[in-house]
């Protein structure tokens, strides 16, 4: 069996495709499952052949189909890495975030500033109480604008309770801060203040 070349153990002339190699070896191995000393010059062979074919198609000399597998191509290439972000949260941001005109803007502006100018006015003349109605005021006039652009209610909701939640949240911690470094101003009014335009931003820039 040493004495054969390699297509003279595979049963196949020099002129065989591709296609016929690759039978004649599935054929042949089958054939000789049990003879490990067979199958092992089969597999020699083979790969003989395959090298020859790829130093002759690097010469120029024949064309190899590119589905042929050759011995150093069979390090299967590293998967490509998937992105951090993924394209669901991409999409929701985009939906999210508006693109406002300037009319947009300037109505809004007006609306929050004129509430907060009024609730500024009203602790300084020591009427708190008038301070929740123009906290609803400004829920409420978040909601409109939001809803306005859409027609998704719940949606405006969410976004106008989180505005409100995070101002007065956000203005306390601000006031405690000032207070801390020896700068006194009122709680409330901070905290109407931030509140105010927590609102204008989800009112002009959400949606």
């Amino acid at each position: 069996m040493s004495e054969k070349n390699p297509y003279e153990i595979l049963g196949v002339t020099e002129n065989a495709s591709f296609e016929e190699i690759q039978a004649a070896k599935q054929r042949i191995s089958q054939e000789y499952s049990e003879d490990n000393k067979m199958v092992e010059s089969i597999e020699t062979a083979y790969d003989s052949i395959i090298m020859e074919r790829l130093r002759l198609r690097q010469e120029g000399k024949i064309k190899v189909p590119e589905r042929i597998r050759f011995p150093e191509r069979s390090v299967e290439a590293p998967a490509p890495k998937t992105p951090s972000i993924s394209q669901d949260t991409a999409n929701w941001l985009q939906q999210l975030a508006d693109n406002p005109s300037q009319k947009e803007i300037l109505i809004p502006t007006g609306v929050f500033l004129g509430l907060a100018i009024i609730a500024v006015m009203a602790l300084n003349n020591n009427n708190s109480q008038s301070l929740p109605l123009l906290m609803a005021l400004g829920f409420m006039s978040s909601l409109y604008f939001l809803n306005r652009k859409e027609k998704r209610f719940g949606r405006s909701l969410l976004i106008s309770f989180v505005a409100l939640v995070a101002g007065v949240g956000l203005g306390t911690a601000i006031a405690v801060t000032l207070k801390g470094s020896g700068v006194f101003i009122p709680t409330e009014q901070v905290a109407s203040a931030v509140t105010f335009i927590l609102f204008w931003l989800a009112s002009c820039f959400l949606r």
